[in-house]
């Protein structure tokens, strides 16, 4: 079925719901239920969430819908209606488990290459800004970024774990950015 059929239906079995049909209500959870997980299981990936917690975001966006069913308006599109209530789910599911998350290095590595740096200036520029980073993620964004070498590599020399690297790599990056920004603004 396609989506736009699917809200159609939505819509029809929201209205009947809210006018006392219960049957319309259970079909319309029933029918809403594959379209949220693969909507939910989508989206985890993308901000940091476990796949594992997809089904409870679901579960808590069927709650949701169920509690705030009176805020729907039968003339607008019930379709955005359900999905602020998921992205909302899954902001919470989100915040809930903190800010700590761990991001593949790779992500950063292109972010950081200065091998395609030709102006002088820029270079200088590159390297006061990582000077003004501590001793250990000097270290740390040197190696991985512009010597080229490995996280485990790394790792090794600075007598830490690959994972703590890699965090702290990320952490570097974000105050290496927040240097630029404040210097270029």
């Amino acid at each position: 079925m396609g989506l736009a059929r699917a809200e159609a239906e939505w819509e029809a079995l929201m209205r009947q719901a809210t006018a006392g049909d219960g049957e319309a209500y259970r079909r319309l959870l029933a029918s809403l239920t594959p379209a949220l997980r693969a909507v939910v299981r989508r989206n985890c990936g993308r901000i940091g969430l476990d796949p594992g917690e997809a089904e409870d975001v679901v579960q808590e966006t069927l709650l949701a819908i169920h509690l705030k069913r009176e805020t729907w308006e039968p003339e607008r599109p019930i379709g955005p209606w359900i999905m602020t209530i998921a992205r909302n789910k899954l902001v919470d599911a989100r915040r809930r488990r903190g800010a700590a998350t761990v991001a593949p290095i790779e992500d950063f590595a292109d972010m950081l290459s200065v091998g395609s740096i030709d102006d002088d200036l820029d270079r200088i520029d590159l390297d006061r800004m990582i000077g003004r980073l501590g001793d250990r993620d000097q270290s740390l964004v040197r190696a991985l970024a512009i010597e080229g070498r490995s996280v485990r590599e790394t790792a090794a020399t600075l007598n830490m774990s690959e994972g703590a690297v890699r965090v702290a790599l990320h952490r570097a990056v974000k105050r290496l950015a927040a240097f630029f920004r404040g210097e270029r603004a």
